[in-house]
């Protein structure tokens, strides 16, 4: 598949539960570059880029998230693809 850039932005009980840590885990392991990090609005915001397979994979991951997470939604949109590399964790 080509080369796809997405942000998305979940909600739900998504802070506190160690969801970037398993999104920086997820995006490691299928090989895309971005980043995910908290919000002051109470949601996490991830961004991901990388083959368009491995794009869905970490969408539908976002939909279930780890275990103590409570997801309730997650807005997705496509955003232009920057050839980042690696991954970051902030705030």
């Amino acid at each position: 598949m080509a080369r796809r850039r997405v942000r998305a932005v979940v909600s739900g009980i998504v802070q506190g539960v160690g969801f970037r840590a398993a999104v920086e885990d997820a995006a490691v392991g299928l090989g895309l570059a971005g980043y995910v990090r908290n919000t002051a609005e109470g949601t996490v915001e991830v961004e991901v880029e990388g083959d368009g397979g491995a794009v869905e994979t970490m969408l539908a991951f976002l939909h279930e998230g780890p275990r103590a997470a409570r997801v309730t939604s997650v807005q997705v949109r496509d955003v232009a693809v920057r050839d980042d590399a690696g991954f970051d964790v902030t705030g």
